[in-house]
């Protein structure tokens, strides 16, 4: 059973316009402090910066372009990290550099080891100390378990959020940035939960996110994890679909639709279907919340 979102504008947190405005506009990249510094922290998404979290497949142009936006525009310097592929090396003139580019990023560079070693040297890390935006395309998501988690790469990961930068990703890149990692299991994606690979990155907390949801008939998975763990709020994404979350403000872009598995649902296994230009206070469905009940998740209009 799924439950719609009413239609919302396309606003983030406090008159944010994602379609629109310029991440300078936005505060994302710094400025003068805003009615932001107001609210209580996130209990989900970053307290800084932005993640985008897409579900594979083919993405349209709104989501490249949205994303280097975010990055800042023709001044964006974007890493991505393609690690979750079955390729050793990876060249600079791939489909996603070139979607990046054509989206309009001023920069875009490679970085890709499978050795912890490197990994963890500053040596390595120094092109992400210097990027605005992160980009992990999709594969397996074990294979960035095992060359980055608790490296300096994952470090690095998580200053570029607090300086206010995005990190986004699709398929296996959307599924690691969850603190709670499905689909980990090295022999087969078909396994949702794998015993030695539970842990993601840990940007979103207390959330799990699955990706291809539809179009691998993967829409009630999430349900056997969330029976298991009800501290977990699940979230499944569409191909062709992102999810951006500031905060624990999240929005939707895309083609399809995102999915929430919320454990005081489970019972009825009622979905919360979310599609594009709607969004969704996090805070309200995750079980973190401390306060009884859903939260309004209605976003206030710019300058209420």
């Amino acid at each position: 059973m799924r439950t719609r979102a009413p239609r919302r504008r396309l606003l983030l947190a406090l008159g944010m316009v994602f379609l629109a405005a310029s991440p300078t506009a936005c505060g994302l990249w710094g400025g003068s402090a805003s009615e932001d510094d107001l609210l209580p922290p996130p209990i989900v998404g970053p307290e800084n910066g932005t993640l985008m979290l897409a579900g594979g497949g083919a993405l349209g142009p709104e989501i490249w372009g949205l994303f280097v936006e975010l990055a800042g525009g023709p001044d964006a310097r974007i890493v991505v990290i393609p690690t979750a592929g079955t390729d050793e090396s990876y060249t600079a003139d791939g489909p996603v550099v070139e979607a990046l580019l054509a989206a309009g990023a001023g920069q875009v560079d490679i970085l890709h080891t499978r050795d912890r070693e490197e990994a963890d040297s500053r040596r390595f890390t120094r092109p992400i100390r210097r990027a605005t935006g992160i980009w992990m395309p999709g594969g397996r998501q074990w294979r960035l378990v095992d060359a980055y988690l608790h490296t300096r790469v994952h470090e690095e990961l998580d200053a570029l959020l607090e300086r206010g930068g995005v990190v986004g990703g699709t398929s296996a890149g959307a599924s690691i940035q969850a603190s709670y990692l499905v689909r980990g299991d090295p022999t087969t994606n078909q396994v949702l939960i794998a015993e030695d690979y539970q842990e993601g990155f840990g940007f979103l907390e207390g959330v799990a996110v699955d990706q291809h949801l539809q179009a691998r008939g993967r829409t009630n998975d999430l349900w056997e994890l969330v029976a298991l763990r009800p501290d977990l709020l699940g979230i499944g994404i569409d191909e062709g679909t992102a999810l951006v979350v500031r905060g624990d403000q999240a929005q939707v872009i895309g083609t399809g639709s995102v999915m929430l598995y919320d454990p005081e649902l489970l019972q009825d296994r009622r979905l919360h279907e979310l599609r594009a230009g709607e969004d969704e206070d996090l805070s309200g469905r995750s079980p973190r919340r401390t306060d009884a009940g859903d939260k309004d998740s209605s976003i206030p209009d710019a300058g209420r």
